[in-house]
């Protein structure tokens, strides 16, 4: 049965109105469609692609108070000495409830699409077997991709590297690394060559914790971006974070820069987190710890923002809201001019599914799958002024929700 969703403002596509779907596909998209069995009036509401949140620790969420909640420095390396202790008392089954309850979070608002980093310095590997279980269970409700990451260093934690191979033989699509956790410059070298390696061998993706400091020296997305340029498989590896890049000098950064347009590395910033968690031994002036996303984007380097923690060790906040991620990334990376609010969106859409390697699968295009939200808003600026909310979100052409518009009992009169 074809479907046609009429009376929209369409994302990046001014001069559209309609959209017609059949077997879960966009097979028009345009202005005065022909008629359709069923219509749907979407109220003149802004259409987006679906909200894509690249950087997620799913086996993580929800245990920011197991051991008490207690912060002194609030450091990252605090977070990881933190979980290091928690993750021995959690059961599958209760792993599985915190992670389906944070997809759920994510997904009713408006989230189609995640990449999340699983803990396997764990010898029972129980977080990865968690997530590849519900990866499958909900792969018509959201997709899902999984990152191999050893939180403890693939070195500094013994077996790490073997674990890490192991969870790829699993299934994950994705290796992860976190080379500055590592004890000694130079095993965070070894283990970013033995990331590439890794992902060679197994033929998959790379997404790597890189450079989560405020140390100007911490440089190991210099090295990993070279041997990927050198395998060419750039568009493949990710960069997460990166936020001793907002430390380092420009000479080296706009050298750095040449060379990742070079490459077609991506990078992922995770705003509210490292606002958080960065910075922590600065006095005034105080680093925001985020990387250069605003010189990114005027470079054409691909970078996209991601939420990282619901209510963990590392971060006692966030909720999967992505305009939430978006409205505070804009601000922190000053990316809010009148002409960059205008492809801000793409922040949290587009760049993010091309990180993911997703564009065959994603956008509003004749011939890709009807995945998309509609937002609370006529317009690309008001929705990004006004935070809006998601109305609905459609899979494959059918409804994942649908909400009202807010109602008031009683309407303030001025």
């Amino acid at each position: 049965m074809r479907k046609k969703f009429f009376n929209a403002k369409f994302y990046r596509n001014d001069a559209a109105t309609e959209m017609v779907v059949e077997d879960g596909k966009i097979i028009q998209i345009g202005t005065n469609l022909p008629k359709c069995e069923e219509e749907i009036d979407l109220n003149g509401k802004l259409v987006l692609p679906p909200y894509v949140d690249p950087h997620l620790h799913l086996d993580y969420v929800y245990t920011g108070r197991n051991d008490g909640g207690k912060i002194n420095s609030g450091t990252l390396f605090e977070g990881i000495a933190r979980w290091h202790n928690i993750k021995k008392s959690q059961t599958k089954e209760d792993a599985k409830e915190r992670a389906l309850t944070a997809i759920q979070e994510e997904v009713s608002q408006g989230v189609q699409f995640i990449r999340t980093h699983i803990d396997v310095t764990d010898p029972k590997l129980l977080g990865m077997e968690v997530m590849l279980e519900l990866r499958e269970e909900l792969k018509d409700l959201v997709t899902i991709q999984i990152v191999s990451f050893p939180q403890e260093g693939m070195y500094a934690y013994k077996g790490g590297y073997e674990l890490v191979e192991e969870g790829l033989k699993m299934g994950a699509d994705c290796v992860g690394g976190i080379p500055h956790f590592e004890w000694a410059r130079e095993i965070g070298d070894k283990s970013v060559h033995s990331i590439v390696e890794l992902a060679l061998k197994h033929d998959k993706m790379i997404d790597v914790h890189c450079d989560e400091t405020d140390d100007p020296m911490s440089r190991f997305v210099e090295l990993l971006n070279a041997l990927v340029m050198i395998e060419g498989i750039g568009p493949k590896t990710a960069a997460s974070h990166t936020c001793s890049f907002g430390s380092v000098d420009n000479a080296y950064a706009f050298r750095m820069m040449g060379l990742f347009k070079a490459s077609g590395i991506n990078f992922i910033s995770c705003p509210t987190e490292n606002a958080y968690l960065q910075g922590r031994q600065d006095t005034y002036p105080k680093r925001r710890g985020l990387t250069r996303v605003k010189e990114f984007l005027q470079e054409g380097i691909n970078v996209c923002f991601a939420q990282d923690s619901i209510n963990d060790p590392w971060y006692p906040l966030g909720n999967g809201n992505m305009m939430n991620i978006l409205d505070n990334g804009i601000h922190l990376t000053q990316v809010a001019s009148f002409a960059e609010l205008e492809t801000a969106f793409n922040l949290i859409t587009y760049n993010g599914a091309k990180t993911m390697m997703l564009e065959d699968q994603y956008g509003l295009d004749v011939g890709k799958p009807a995945n998309f939200i509609v937002v609370n808003e006529f317009s690309v600026f008001e929705a990004i002024r006004k935070r809006v909310e998601v109305l609905a979100s459609v899979r494959k052409g059918e409804f994942l929700f649908r909400r009202r518009e807010p109602e008031y009992e009683i309407p303030l009169i001025l």
